[in-house]
Formats: C-alpha cells, structure tokens, sequence
C-alpha cells in the first residue's frame, strides 16, 4: 500500500509538469488552431537562459523569472512573425514551420551550451517521498490553472481572448485588436510552457531533456481535450499517475508506450477528449 502511494504522489508531481507543457499546447490550439511543436524548444531555451542566469546572479528565482519572461517574449515572437504571415496558407504549413522551429532552437542551444548535461541547481529538495519540489511543481500548476480560469471568467482581457479564438472577425468587427490578443495568447500560453520547463529541468539539462516529455504532454492534451485548458490539467495529472504506476508495477521502459496506448485508446473511443461536451450540429 505504501508503494501505491508513493507512486500516486510522484505520479501527480511528474504530471503537474505534463499537464503545464499540455496547458501551454491547448491555449494555442484554442486561439489559432495550431498545434505548436515548438514548444519544448521553448521551454528549452528558457531553462537554459534560467541556467546562465542563476549561473550568473546566483539567484535561482532570478533565472526563474527569466525563463517565465523569455517564454512569453518566445511565444509572442513566434506567432507574429512566424504563425501569422501563414494565416492564410494551407493548414498544415504553420504546423511544419514550428516543426521547423523546434529543429533549429534545439540545434542553437547545442551550438551555445554543448549537448554534455548541466547541473541545473534547485532551491528545493527534490529527494524523497513527495518532497518539497514536487509539492511546488503541483501547487503552481493548479494556482496557474484557477489563474486563468479567473482570468477567462472574470477579465475584459479574457473575455476578448474568448471572442478573438471563437468568433475573430466579429471580435474586430466589435473593436478588439485581434492580432494583439492573438500574440498575447501565444505569450501567456509560451510563459506556462516555460514554467514546465523549470519544473523538469533538475537535476540536469540537456538538449533534448524534454523530447520525452512533450510526448506524453501531448498525451495528455489529447485525452483532455484540445480545445479545453482545464481538460488539459486533469489530463496531464492523470497520465503523470497512469505512468507512475506502468513505471513502478511493470518497468520505466514501457512508460512511453502506455502512452502511446493512451492517445490512440483517447483518438479511438472519443476523439475530441474525455473532458469535452457534445456540440450540437449546426444545420
């Protein structure tokens, strides 16, 4: 029983991160209707400018809220000048461009920080049964997580981010700067990716400590439901649990498989996720 627990615990720990990279992912869909595989090069130049940062100042919440800050301004930069000149092209093309782009910033980073592991420092213990680290990395998520729920309900800013995702031309019809929301969305989202590349960052870092990762982010985003953030949530949390218990009954080599077999098992019996509404047809 003690093990049960002890996997659970790490399980919700592991799946805060994936339920932060899937949060990030399911933001973009929702405003753009672009799947960003660049995200973990986001996440991943972030941690390493939070690295050169702390490296530097000394100050790990000094690198921290560089990787938050280089996130955003990442997000932003990619939409505006990447995203937005294909708005108008087949679908796929700004899908393979941030393909494209994950290539080039994971080749960049090799290039400026060598492909050995950096020993990425922590404030926090990471050691033990739900240590302090885990307890923060879950904690933010879900303060993240009612953040934007409160900023979605309750803002103007949310309400016109709403409308720019659903409805754009009638949002600039109503005098709401579509192309600035758009970038914004694209930044907030970008910062929370960053946010789960610090929370997988330790102990070390290398350039493709987050390949894995963004696998089973999509898995999650999936099983949530791409066009639902808090789905996105839930789902991360539970497939961190799912591969906690594969990894601690069965063996970590079958962990990337069971979550294959969750995608296809999600795309197979309810494609649009498993916390998302009926839509009625429209006629």
């Amino acid at each position: 029983m003690e093990h049960f627990a002890n996997l659970t615990l790490n399980g919700l720990a592991t799946g805060a991160v994936y339920a932060a990279l899937a949060l990030s992912l399911v933001l973009i869909y929702q405003a753009t209707r672009v799947l960003n595989f660049a995200q973990p090069a986001f996440a991943l130049v972030s941690a390493y400018l939070a690295y050169a940062v702390t490296a530097a100042t000394g100050s790990y919440w000094a690198g921290f809220a560089a990787a938050l800050a280089a996130g955003a301004l990442l997000g932003a930069a990619t939409e505006r000048l990447l995203v937005r000149p294909l708005r108008n092209a087949s679908p796929l093309s700004p899908i393979i461009a941030t393909l494209g782009l994950l290539m080039v910033l994971q080749g960049a980073v090799g290039m400026v920080w060598g492909n050995e592991p950096l020993s990425f420092a922590y404030p926090l213990d990471y050691r033990g049964r739900f240590s302090p680290a885990d307890a923060f990395a879950l904690a933010s998520v879900l303060l993240v997580a009612l953040a934007l729920f409160a900023l979605y309900r309750f803002t103007p800013a949310g309400l016109r981010m709403r409308a720019a995702a659903i409805r754009p031309e009638a949002a600039r019809l109503s005098g709401v700067r579509v192309g600035a929301v758009l970038a914004s969305a694209w930044a907030l989202a970008s910062a929370i990716g960053a946010l789960a590349g610090m929370l997988a960052a330790p102990p070390f870092l290398t350039p493709n400590a987050f390949d894995l990762v963004f696998v089973f982010a999509i898995a999650a985003a999936v099983a949530g439901g791409l066009e639902n953030p808090f789905g996105a949530v839930a789902g991360g949390l539970a497939v961190g649990v799912l591969l906690s218990y594969v990894t601690g009954y069965a063996g970590p080599e079958l962990t990337a498989l069971a979550a294959l077999v969750v995608l296809l098992t999600v795309l197979a019996l309810k494609p649009d996720g498993l916390f998302s509404r009926a839509a009625a047809r429209k006629v």
